[in-house]
């Protein structure tokens, strides 16, 4: 995968954000690390760029570290509100184009929006909802929320329908959903031709409302 033009810094190296720290620097970006402890900083010298041992509440400390010169900062502290809360009023104060928050609660995340946070995500409560997406609908092999109650998912055709045509699947009668494209093996394959027959297995690549999407893949 190509690596983007941003630079990050991501703060907190517990099992979110080392993970997400570590898949950035796998994807050729700049990354520094930061932690207030050593060990966790210690583990990630070698992967990452840059690194510091740092307490990110206090701004002045933050500036001498570099942090202003980075154009994306995740806080990802852990169950310490209170640093995670001055943390990212300080990535504003310093100018950070973007700042995304992890949050451990509602309250937490409700304070980190008033802040100005561009992303505030609850990891827990977001596994937890694409998990039971895809248990409720076994044919659902991934799905990503786009707001606003729509969703693009990814979903197995049945053994039932190979050979037959995309016409068949009546998708002109569902006006709040859209095939995209279909994925077979490697490949992605064009849809816009009705008349393009079907093989087991092919993956449909959807985007539309939740209900439609699960009233789809139940029909399947």
């Amino acid at each position: 995968m190509a690596r983007s033009n941003s630079t990050y810094v991501v703060i907190g190296l517990g099992a979110f954000g080392s993970t997400v720290a570590q898949e950035l620097a796998r994807f050729g970006n700049h990354v520094m690390g930061v932690d207030i402890e050593e060990k966790p900083v210690s583990r990630l010298a070698d992967t990452l760029t840059a690194s510091a041992i740092l307490d990110t509440t206090d701004d002045t400390a933050m500036r001498e570290a570099g942090i202003d010169q980075y154009d994306v900062a995740l806080v990802a502290i852990g169950t310490d509100i209170q640093s995670s809360i001055l943390t990212t009023m300080n990535l504003r104060l310093l100018g950070i184009d973007r700042i995304w928050v992890k949050a451990a609660n509602r309250t937490h995340h409700r304070i980190l929006s008033k802040l100005g946070a561009d992303r505030v995500i609850l990891p827990e409560q977001e596994m937890g909802r694409h998990t039971a997406q895809m248990l409720n609908n076994p044919a659902m092999k991934d799905y990503m929320s786009l707001g606003n109650g729509y969703s693009v998912v990814n979903i197995v055709l049945p053994e039932r329908l190979d050979g037959c045509r995309i016409g068949e699947l009546e998708l002109e009668e569902r006006p709040d959903m859209r095939l995209l494209g279909i994925m077979r093996g490697t490949e992605f394959r064009d849809c816009t031709n009705p008349d393009s027959t079907m093989q087991k297995d092919d993956r449909l690549i959807l985007v539309g409302k939740r209900g439609d999407l699960r009233a789809f893949g139940e029909e399947l």
